[in-house]
């Protein structure tokens, strides 16, 4: 079977895609048509990063709620939320 192409929203070329809608709702099925699994593991080393310095419970609405906004301005806004003083471990 072939490999789902995507034009990337984040690099700006085609891409393979994800295999399927990586969120509930709207925002999921964006991702999925929008976003390429290079996007998306860029996205999931962010949000390790966002679940440890917040010290979110990914279980509680309030954490999902902030996960959604942030997944939304990585990909389609003005990017995600940056932790002040977090330097990335090399």
């Amino acid at each position: 079977m072939a490999q789902r192409m995507v034009n990337c929203v984040m690099l700006k070329k085609e891409l393979p895609g994800l295999d399927e809608p990586p969120w509930a709702g709207d925002l999921g099925q964006r991702i999925y048509d929008n976003v390429s699994q290079q996007a998306w593991d860029s996205w999931l080393d962010h949000l390790r990063m966002l679940i440890n310095e917040y010290r979110l419970v990914p279980s509680t609405k309030e954490a999902q709620d902030f996960i959604a906004k942030q997944m939304e301005q990585f990909f389609f806004g003005e990017g995600s939320a940056q932790v002040p003083g977090y330097v990335p471990i090399k």
